[in-house]
């Protein structure tokens, strides 16, 4: 990779919309979109995969994956990307201190972190929207009370602090994800299209 790709890191909880607005941007902008959970997904369904049965003890325990895996994902992904663009969506990641400290020494120097966009919604409207979502056939597996629940423990406790962490070296844009999905989209549209000036 000679050019060095740009990140944008997509953070928000559960149901704050980061796959909705991450499709518009594509679709817009023509920028690449990874998620770091649907590489995992797609990895451990692969026969002979070198890390599938790792990821698949790691989803069904619950725990986070190993983040020396899901770097060396992203990055061959990153290669894979054949858009005339270098720049990437990187939505759901990363998602705690461990995976901010894997980025640091496997990611850094081969990458360009532009800011980190955080998707601000109220906890209520998340809940919501994942069970509309899950009642309505179109959300994940996960998308029901029980599991909102540890979600939304997870995401106050592991990934606010990465919010937190990204703010103090001013790299946080934050949005109101509470808006509709073109209002969210508007929003960040400008922004983009301001700091590519």
């Amino acid at each position: 990779m000679c050019n060095k790709p740009k990140v944008i890191f997509v953070l928000g909880g559960p149901g704050a919309g980061k796959g909705t607005l991450c499709a518009k941007l594509v679709s817009y902008f023509n920028f690449n979109h990874l998620s770091a959970g649907d590489l995992l997904r797609e990895e451990r369904e692969k026969p002979g995969s070198e890390y599938g049965a790792l990821i698949e003890h790691h989803i069904s325990n619950g725990t986070i994956v190993p983040v020396f895996v899901t770097c060396k994902l992203i990055e061959k992904a990153m290669q894979q990307q054949n858009k005339n663009t270098s720049l990437f969506l990187i939505d759901g990641f990363p998602r705690n201190k461990d995976n901010v400290d894997g980025w640091i020494k496997e990611m850094n120097d081969k990458t360009e972190l532009l800011f980190v966009l955080f998707l601000e919604c109220p906890i209520d409207t998340c809940v919501e929207r994942c069970l509309k979502r899950g009642a309505a056939g179109s959300g994940r597996t996960d998308d029901n009370i029980e599991s909102l629940k540890k979600r939304i423990v997870t995401f106050n406790e592991d990934t606010l602090p990465i919010i937190e962490f990204y703010k103090q070296q001013n790299l946080v844009k934050t949005f109101d994800s509470s808006k509709t999905p073109q209002a969210i989209f508007e929003d960040v549209k400008k922004y983009i299209e301001e700091i590519k000036k």
